[in-house]
């Protein structure tokens, strides 16, 4: 279940079609797709990919993506803290960032010129696609992190962060997930 919120305004919006009218009104892709499927921790890249063929095939046809990847992320993920930092700093990329949820979960903040900051607390079937050049961050959680997720790119040079340095994430470290 999605849950936008706006820290500096204390709203939060958990209803889908308020979700993705707020991020259509900003040029921001959500949707939630069908997650039926259950993996072991020992599932492959392949068999998480195979799964999903039914709407990611159509999906990264339509948007001419050329590469999916599975992105898995736990508490005994080797160099998680120096991942998190990375991860935590506002970045852009030269084209769309693509994620879908199968599995765990994630915060992606938002900062958009002339908005609020917002963040998108996304889980199990939600589908995010963060246009190319806007501002943003994501964390996967201090503690017990867990995210499974498809990642969606034209090209894997896409995938390359280009950090701002504007610190502006750090204003917003006490913010706890919902």
């Amino acid at each position: 279940m999605a849950v936008l919120s706006i820290p500096e305004s204390g709203v939060q919006i958990k209803n889908v079609s308020e979700i993705r009218s707020f991020f259509n009104a900003r040029g921001i892709f959500f949707d939630q797709w069908l997650c039926d499927v259950e993996f072991s921790d020992s599932a492959s890249s392949e068999d998480i990919l195979k799964a999903y063929e039914k709407d990611l095939i159509p999906f990264m046809k339509k948007g001419a993506y050329q590469t999916a990847d599975v992105i898995s992320i736990h508490s005994s993920t080797e160099n998680y803290d120096a991942i998190r930092a990375k991860f935590l700093a506002e970045h852009i990329h030269t084209e769309d960032e693509i994620r879908f949820f199968v599995d765990g979960k994630g915060l992606f903040w938002f900062n958009m010129e002339g908005d609020l900051i917002f963040n998108l607390l996304c889980e199990k079937g939600d589908l995010i696609s963060v246009p190319a050049g806007i501002r943003h961050w994501f964390d996967a959680g201090e503690k017990e992190p867990f995210v499974k997720a498809i990642r969606i790119f034209i090209d894997t040079s896409g995938w390359i962060p280009h950090y701002t340095d504007s610190q502006i994430e750090k204003s917003y470290s006490h913010f706890k997930m919902p």
